[in-house]
């Protein structure tokens, strides 16, 4: 939401990032900090829900390109055009000065008014003329009504309705119900924007919009890479030494069979095309990653065999090669 702290908070350097950064890299990076500092993940650390809020508002303005260019020229307003009374070079703080002795960064909206037309005046527009709107819905300019202020809701869905999306309904501020359509894909953390269905304008403007944060439960099997859709397949050791074909479970559909190779190792990723998130914009892949599983328990042939098993193959020792290299 655009207000003055934009003066203030570098939603780059929260999330870590170049101001050029294009538009998938800036997701990249929001969802390596997102899983990193989700409350979820973080019980009991008293500043992990307001690192997550951080990170999550650095996202929402940077990754709409109307709010991240408003916010753009708010930051550069800040550090870049610095004019004194007189049209020279010189500090920010120099500007709000002329307006009243020790009044700095507690300005109201009528001294931002005239701050704006000062500017246009002295740079020949710019940033337009005008009003300075500050309001919690965003930043549109500084001529015309004043737009309305967002209003923020949270709700929580299970994996299954982000990944295939859903119409869901949650109940407003005014306590009417209203619908949101929760689109296929969505991923933990982020905002699903109702242009228009916030607060009214003050004076006829536009309205603001209901921005709904979308927390996903963990599912207990499948979990989200991207478009892709991961599950960890444990097989036996004569599965992985000898080779099998097994069947592996995808999300809400039957399941397919896979064939191990012989000798797979654990971590070895099987990829089934076109089982992973399908949205507008693609459709992931199902990767199936072995773990090959140790028996917790042996009867007494098992034993018996795995001991006369290791006699034929003690003569290959599978960590030779890593010894070698750690003496150099």
């Amino acid at each position: 939401m655009a207000n003055q702290d934009w003066f203030d908070k570098d939603f780059y350097k929260i999330l870590g990032v170049s101001k050029d950064v294009s538009a998938a890299d800036l997701k990249k990076a929001y969802r390596k900090l997102a899983r990193t500092h989700h409350p979820d993940s973080n019980q009991g650390a008293a500043n992990a829900e307001a690192k997550f809020k951080e990170i999550s508002e650095a996202y929402a303005v940077l990754s709409d390109p109307e709010q991240r260019e408003e916010y753009d020229q708010i930051r550069a307003m800040g550090s870049g055009a610095r004019f004194t009374a007189g049209g020279q070079p010189g500090g920010f703080e120099d500007v709000f000065s002329m307006f009243g002795q020790g009044r700095g960064r507690g300005q109201s909206a009528e001294d931002f008014d005239d701050i704006f037309s000062m500017f246009n005046q002295q740079q020949g527009g710019g940033f337009g003329t005008g009003r300075f709107g500050q309001t919690s819905g965003g930043f549109r300019g500084y001529g015309g009504p004043q737009r309305g202020s967002d209003v923020t809701a949270r709700t929580t869905i299970d994996f299954v309705t982000a990944t295939k999306g859903e119409t869901i309904t949650l109940q407003g501020e005014d306590g009417k119900p209203f619908k949101v359509k929760i689109p296929a894909g969505v991923s933990d953390g982020q905002k699903v924007r109702l242009r228009g269905r916030g607060r009214p304008s003050p004076d006829g403007g536009e309205n603001g919009d209901i921005v709904v944060q979308v927390a996903v439960r963990k599912h207990p099997v499948f979990e989200r890479d991207g478009l892709n859709l991961r599950v960890t397949v444990p097989v036996t050791f004569t599965e992985a030494a000898l080779g099998a074909t097994i069947e592996v479970p995808t999300l809400g559909g039957d399941p397919v069979k896979l064939r191990v190779a012989p000798g797979t190792p654990s971590g070895r990723v099987l990829r089934v095309k076109g089982r992973g998130v399908q949205t507008a914009k693609g459709t992931g892949d199902l990767l199936a990653v072995v773990q090959v599983a140790v028996p917790a328990h042996l009867d007494d042939a098992a034993r018996e065999a795995l001991e006369r098993f290791h006699e034929l193959e003690s003569k290959e020792n599978p960590r030779a090669d890593m010894m070698a290299k750690a003496r150099g």
